[in-house]
């Protein structure tokens, strides 16, 4: 089909993510305080959203506390800076086995298996704008690693976002994702207008060659609003690649840790050189305000005791 470039797109900037990163950039922040700081920083670098998970201050492990989500959403309302919250919602559907003669039993070390209500807590207490729904299971990089996320529990879990009035982004790795997350829109449970998010390039989903890229463009129904991303060197080739296609930006220290070659970026940096590369090519950036009108946003504070 024709290319229809969109030359409004917005930008998310991914902070911090959940992947084992802590340790190889003195960038990736690790607390509250500094994921809230980075994220700011990426707004006012011309990111209308920040996409946020949190990890434990002290190790910078991935980590689902509320309580630190609850200090991000405070620190990034208080300091008046004008953007979009996206949490995750994706972890507490991690399972990871032994080794191939003897799958059982798991590994406990790795393995992180929540309920739908417990893994929509944050969100619940924090109402960010927007939250993540991986729409579908996986083989995630790792040997023994699965992405769970049964088609029950994604019903419950998009019941759940819709019913909060924070409107899922919908995750998808690879066609059988997007296949399903159609299922839930015809079911009602996610609901107009649509908003997802192509990953692509991340083992063992979709690769980010561009006719694979194009097969879920082209599968993506008319009126869906969509962003697409990939990681490592790959990362600002899909600001442009996204843009042609009709589609928004991802960048961020989730998906690529590298300004240049031998040079470790910051969020900021990451928004700044795709801004540029958007800019260049003849757009115009969405603005937060612009995005909560396309997008139906509500924006509120958090939930008080």
């Amino acid at each position: 089909m024709p290319l229809t470039a969109n030359m409004n797109p917005f930008i998310t900037c991914a902070v911090t993510g959940s992947g084992g990163t802590q340790d190889r950039s003195p960038h990736v922040p690790r607390s509250p305080e500094q994921i809230a700081a980075s994220a700011i920083d990426a707004a006012r670098a011309g990111a209308a959203i920040v996409h946020c998970h949190v990890r434990d201050p002290e190790s910078g492990k991935a980590s689902r506390r509320v309580e630190l989500y609850r200090e991000v959403t405070e620190r990034i309302r208080d300091s008046e800076t004008d953007v979009v919250l996206n949490f995750t919602a994706g972890m507490g559907g991690d399972l990871v086995f032994g080794d191939p003669e003897n799958p059982l039993p798991l590994n406990e070390a790795g393995t992180d298996m929540a309920g739908a209500t417990e893994r929509v807590a944050h969100v619940a207490e924090c109402l960010p704008e927007i939250c993540t729904l991986d729409c579908g299971t996986m083989n995630f990089a790792e040997a023994d690693y699965v992405m769970t996320n049964t088609p029950g529990m994604l019903r419950a879990m998009g019941q759940m976002m819709t019913d909060l009035g924070v409107r899922p982004e919908i995750e998808v790795f690879e066609t059988g994702h997007l296949w399903f997350a159609k299922q839930l829109v015809e079911e009602g449970i996610i609901q107009d207008p649509v908003m997802i998010q192509m990953c692509m390039g991340i083992p063992w989903g979709a690769p980010d060659d561009i006719n694979t890229f194009m097969a879920m463009v082209n599968n993506t129904p008319a009126g869906w609003t969509y962003s697409a991303f990939s990681i490592g060197r790959n990362e600002m080739p899909y600001t442009a690649a996204a843009v042609l296609a009709g589609g928004n930006v991802r960048v961020g220290l989730e998906d690529n840790l590298w300004l240049e070659k031998g040079v470790l970026a910051t969020n900021a940096q990451l928004v700044e050189k795709a801004a540029t590369i958007v800019t260049n090519m003849g757009a115009t950036l969405m603005t937060p305000a612009e995005v909560r009108e396309k997008l139906q946003l509500q924006k509120r504070a958090p939930v008080t005791e």
